[in-house]
């Protein structure tokens, strides 16, 4: 069976840091540094990731970073601030980032012409070109930068389904192994709530959450950020046995080592199966 992706575990260990450092410290929107520049991606301040943008794609006060200048133009972008448009538009138009996207170019440009946008609007006539693309952000290797993710009170089980699928791949972990444990731990309820104080969709004790760094357990996108921290440590200690780190998840992972396997208490072993058995069954389909 294979519910892991690969990764190596220095890496694990450094998603699992960066998602402790950001929840516990409050620092200042800034981008001087990747913590601080992960909380003005999250930010809807269209002006400052502008002008980070235009810092890391010419080098002031910063190393000079592209891929860093697209991911912060594309969010002020896709908030429909025209300046970031233009700037976005400019840079793929130029091939700045060292690739081809002259389409992309034109893309953000109309839509800061659309806007009024005197610059943009001289440079597409100028162009006379039209492209039907959709709206995207290449980085420089090729691949297509993807918005931050958002938290919300109340996501529907679509929207929760949609983070996993995001997400699990960052922590070396399958969306499916996942989904799975989120289902029997709450049935994707963000309220739940049980008598051994475990709470939000992956049942995070207090304990755990504060030892993975969940700020807030009942915020659900930090509750599935700890959760799969969580699950990924167990699976690297028990050396990717899937079924001792459900066993861990469920029981704690001191009970596993006492027993030496999965501890001989029903509701852990009827846990082990049934998310098992649901693996293998979607694993056949």
């Amino acid at each position: 069976m294979q519910y892991l992706y690969p990764v190596k575990r220095k890496n694990v260990h450094r998603v699992i840091s960066l998602w402790v450092i950001l929840c516990c410290y409050a620092v200042p929107v800034k981008a001087d540094n990747a913590e601080n520049l992960e909380q003005l991606l999250l930010s809807e301040d269209s002006r400052s990731l502008t002008e980070a943008g235009l810092d890391f794609q010419h080098g002031r006060g910063v190393e000079q970073d592209l891929e860093r200048a697209i991911q912060c133009l594309c969010v002020a972008a896709n908030l429909g601030y025209a300046p970031a448009q233009y700037e976005l538009g400019w840079l793929y138009l130029n091939r700045r980032h060292g690739r081809d996207d002259q389409g992309q170019g034109a893309v953000w440009l109309k839509k800061a012409a659309d806007q009024g946008d005197d610059h943009a609007q001289r440079l597409l006539s100028l162009m006379g070109t039209e492209t039907d693309q959709d709206a995207r952000c290449p980085l420089p290797d090729g691949r297509d930068y993807l918005l931050p993710l958002k938290t919300k009170p109340n996501p529907t089980v679509a929207e929760i389904v949609s983070w996993v699928e995001r997400l699990a791949p960052e922590y070396g972990l399958s969306p499916q192994l996942v989904l799975e444990v989120i289902r029997a731990e709450s049935n994707f309820n963000v309220k739940a709530l049980s008598n051994k104080e475990a709470m939000g969709l992956m049942q995070l004790i207090p304990r755990t959450a504060k030892r993975f760094g969940v700020k807030d357990v009942w915020d659900p996108l930090q509750n599935i950020h700890g959760g799969m921290a969580y699950l990924r440590w167990l699976l690297t200690h028990f050396d990717g046995d899937i079924k001792l780190a459900l066993a861990g998840y469920n029981a704690g992972e001191k009970a596993v080592q006492a027993y030496q396997g999965i501890p001989p208490y029903g509701e852990t072993q009827r846990y082990v199966r049934l998310i098992i058995r649901k693996l293998d069954k979607s694993e056949n389909q």
